[in-house]
């Protein structure tokens, strides 16, 4: 019982870092939600010259939604893949691996406040894209939208977490991987053009990554007819391999923050700055 009263503490200790600690300097509020805007600005405008007036609504209903989600792609791949590196890098990684908790609780607890601040964020984007771009959303089971949004994030910061020891295990060489897949998970994970565009075989590969089904299905939700008939699956399945994600993510997760953590222990140089 006192195990699980210390490891509750350390979940809510992140939590409320992430939440309180980025709102405290009002300017980045302000830039994590107009600068997403711009990326956004620059395809509604594409698909504004280009599409024809039927399905332009549909189309933008799509970039706006992927323009959210990106703020939760970037939280997972910088806010939490990469603290545990960035942590090294300061010298605070000894009093992590030393503190009588589970580090899994650690990471779960940044899950947690990352959700929560990004959410915010990315509701603003939405709203204020559908205001400045006149776009008009088609919202057919808000139960549908809730968990397809919860099982999208918790897959994610599942993936999130096993960055986290991946980024340090193999220190820049997975930072600098990151950096070089980034444009390529933009295009595959249908940010802002429906993924089946790409083929039937290739959308299927990159349903591994979970906002690619994530953005396919609450699009199916809120753009209307035409998303439906561009969507790659159902989506009470995509539903289903969200939350089988979630347990495969999760699991290797643990597994790699398990490896490790007896690796710091046997060999004593995984807190070295080097690495």
């Amino acid at each position: 019982m006192n195990n699980l009263r210390r490891n509750l503490k350390a979940v809510y200790a992140r939590a409320y870092v992430r939440i309180v600690g980025m709102n405290r300097e009002p300017s980045w509020v302000v830039f994590t939600i107009f600068l997403p805007l711009l990326s956004v600005a620059a395809f509604v405008y594409v698909y504004k010259a280009t599409a024809p007036p039927e399905i332009i609504n549909s189309l933008l209903a799509r970039v706006i939604i992927g323009g959210a989600m990106l703020a939760f792609w970037m939280n997972v791949l910088w806010g939490m893949g990469n603290n545990f590196y960035y942590e090294k890098e300061l010298g605070n990684l000894d009093l992590y691996l030393m503190a009588p908790i589970s580090k899994t609780s650690i990471l779960l607890g940044m899950a947690l406040g990352g959700m929560f601040s990004t959410t915010i964020r990315a509701i603003a984007t939405i709203l204020l894209g559908a205001v400045l771009f006149n776009v008009s959303f088609t919202l057919e089971s808000p139960l549908s939208l809730g968990l397809v949004f919860l099982m999208t994030l918790t897959s994610l910061y599942g993936l999130g977490m096993l960055f986290a020891s991946l980024f340090l295990m193999y220190g820049r060489g997975a930072w600098h991987t990151a950096n070089l897949m980034q444009e390529p998970i933009f295009i595959l994970s249908g940010f802002y053009f429906p993924i089946k565009f790409l083929g039937f075989f290739i959308a299927l590969l990159a349903s591994f990554i979970p906002l690619t089904l994530g953005i396919d299905a609450m699009n199916q939700l809120l753009g209307g007819s035409f998303a439906k008939k561009w969507s790659l699956l159902p989506v009470n399945l995509e539903i289903l391999i969200l939350t089988g994600l979630t347990a495969v993510f999760f699991a290797l997760a643990v597994k790699a923050l398990n490896f490790m953590e007896t690796m710091s222990k046997k060999e004593g140089r995984l807190t070295l700055r080097y690495m």
